[in-house]
């Protein structure tokens, strides 16, 4: 205390600081844009492979194939 107040503009500061803090926490694995997205599924990386053209028709049904088998 000083002159019989509090410093009531820092220590309205440091809730606002600890409120966001807990928000952020939680926040984090939600779906919120920028923030962490699911993993992608060997079916989902593959599909993407595909339609780059880093592999062919017959080499994705096969490798569908082998996915789907186990």
């Amino acid at each position: 205390m000083h002159n019989g107040h509090h410093y009531w503009g820092m220590h309205l500061l440091w809730w606002i600081f600890w409120v966001i803090l807990i928000l952020w926490i939680f926040a984090i694995p939600y779906n919120i844009p920028g923030q962490r997205k699911k993993k992608d599924t060997p079916l989902d990386i593959l599909k993407k492979r595909f339609v780059k053209g880093e592999i062919t028709k017959e080499e994705f049904e096969e490798k569908k194939k082998f996915l789907d088998e186990n």
